[in-house]
């Protein structure tokens, strides 16, 4: 597996309380395209229900910035588009939905090969983040419908828990927390969660991983504990198999 080839942006999420959709990353995103000369993105729209409607929505956010963006639904050969594509992302909504389709497609296999591979950009939002991961355990999503495995791309070998949230010591809510399913998981696969908090990234280029935005990411570790990293730290050991 030639992972120094690896160039991904994994968002926590496409929408930030204050700024448009996909504003908040604008530099990040333009920082991953222009390195790589990309002019149009593919865009996989697999986790909504309207691909169409979901399509536009992300060409009204990067158009502006000179990105042409297609959805890869509108291709008459998935394979051959995802092969042609100068950069891919994977938009989010509902990770079982996604993930269903990426493996009924056959690309799940394909898509792996691309980025790893060949280098392929990848950039995932929500459950475009959970998919690049090692498996969907750790989604927030409701399984609506059930893929034939939960194991995912495995383009990082950990999971991730997108739109983060800490428990409001405040609250008067008494049911299971974040942390608690956090854990569970974690007691059960042994394996760490890196929790993203709304407006936070990773990027990863080769062997390199780093936390961007302005906010803090909780990484709940193998053996039960917990860390905190600010923005900018070196995450790199993650990506240690």
């Amino acid at each position: 597996m030639n992972v120094g080839t690896r160039n991904l942006l994994l968002l926590s999420s496409s929408r930030l309380h204050g700024h448009g959709y996909l504003e908040h990353a604008r530099s990040q995103l333009e920082e991953l395209f222009n390195a790589k000369n990309v002019k149009t993105v593919l865009f996989v729209p697999f986790a909504l229900r309207d691909h169409d409607k979901y399509t536009a929505t992300v060409r009204a956010a990067l158009q502006p910035w000179g990105y042409a963006v297609e959805g890869l639904h509108t291709k008459p050969d998935f394979g051959q588009a995802l092969r042609e594509a100068e950069a891919i992302f994977v938009g989010g909504g509902n990770t079982f939905v996604l993930l269903k389709q990426l493996y009924e497609l056959q690309l799940v296999e394909l898509m792996r090969e691309l980025v790893l591979q060949r280098g392929l950009t990848y950039v995932g939002s929500s459950a475009g983040t959970n998919v690049a991961t090692r498996s969907i355990h750790t989604t927030n999503d409701m399984p609506v419908i059930h893929p034939p495995s939960f194991e995912a791309l495995g383009l990082v070998p950990f999971n991730i828990n997108p739109h983060y949230l800490e428990t409001d010591l405040n609250t008067e809510h008494k049911g299971e927390t974040r942390d608690e399913r956090i854990e569970e998981f974690i007691a059960y696969h042994g394996r760490p969660v890196l929790g993203l908090r709304e407006g936070t990234s990773v990027r990863i280029q080769g062997d390199k991983a780093t936390l961007l935005g302005e906010r803090h990411a909780k990484l709940f570790k193998a053996d039960g504990s917990s860390l905190e990293y600010a923005p900018q730290a070196d995450l790199s050991f993650l990506l240690q198999p």
